[in-house]
C-alpha cells in the first residue's frame, strides 16, 4: 500500500476506512502496438481506468468487466490474473473519506459500444500505456501502466 495514504497519517487518531475496488485496464491492438483506454471521472474530469465498487455475487474481476462495460461501453474477455493495485482517497457524502484500495485487472477489448450507461457523463481515449502514464494522477497505477505487457487473448 501506498505509504502516502496511510489513514492514521491524514487523520490523526480517527481512523480511516479502507475499502475494495476493481478497475478494468482496458486495451487492444492496434497495428502491432498496445494500447489501453482511459476514461474521465465524473465530477473533476480526471483520466482514470474503469472501476468500482465490489459487486456481490461476482468476483473482482466479473466487477471490472461490468464497471468496464458501465463506464466506458467496452465488451470483452477480462482476465482474473491481477496486475497490481493502486490507492487513492475518496469522500463519500455524508459519510467522510475513505481510502479505496483497488486491484486492477487486465481486459481484452473485443468491442466499444456506441451507447452505454455513462456515455454522457464520461469521456474515452486511447493511447500508449506509456502516455496513458503520462495523464493520470495516481503514481501507483501510472507505474502499472508503464508496466503493461499484453496479455494472451
Amino acid at each position: 500500500m501506498n505509504a502516502r495514504l496511510l489513514p492514521n497519517a491524514l487523520h490523526g487518531n480517527r481512523k480511516c476506512p479502507v475499502l475494495p475496488q476493481s478497475a478494468a485496464l482496458c486495451y487492444r491492438i492496434e497495428r502491432g502496438r498496445t494500447e489501453v483506454l482511459l476514461i474521465t471521472t465524473r465530477r473533476s474530469r480526471r483520466w482514470i481506468v474503469p472501476k468500482g465498487w465490489l459487486i456481490n455475487g461476482l468476483t473482482p474481476a466479473e466487477t471490472a468487466a461490468k464497471e468496464a462495460w458501465e463506464e466506458a461501453g467496452v465488451e470483452g474477455k477480462c482476465s482474473s490474473d491481477k496486475l497490481g493495485q493502486f490507492t487513492y482517497l475518496k469522500q463519500r457524502p455524508g459519510q467522510g473519506i475513505v481510502l479505496c484500495v483497488v486491484d486492477v485487472f487486465p481486459l481484452y477489448v473485443r468491442s466499444l459500444a456506441p451507447s452505454y450507461p455513462e456515455k454522457t457523463e464520461r469521456s474515452r481515449k486511447w493511447c500508449s500505456p506509456k502516455k496513458a502514464a503520462s495523464k493520470v494522477r495516481s503514481p501507483d497505477l501510472a507505474a502499472i501502466l508503464r508496466n503493461f505487457t499484453r496479455f494472451l487473448h
